[in-house]
């Protein structure tokens, strides 16, 4: 079966994303789940502006 989830490596400043763990956690959720958040928040966003963004399953 094939995995739905992309692994991705993110590069960032140190300080900046202990920063941005504190915030998450704050929230009551990892780092992780704090970015997926952000990326559908912004996902939302664009697409209430601009229309739904269709995408193929091909990776």
């Amino acid at each position: 079966m094939e995995d739905k989830l992309l692994r991705y490596t993110l590069r960032v400043d140190r300080a900046f994303f202990r920063k941005f763990r504190y915030i998450a956690e704050s929230e009551g959720r990892s780092a992780n789940k704090e970015i997926e958040q952000y990326i559908k928040k912004r996902v939302s966003e664009f697409e209430s502006i601009h229309g739904k963004i269709e995408v193929s399953d091909e990776k």
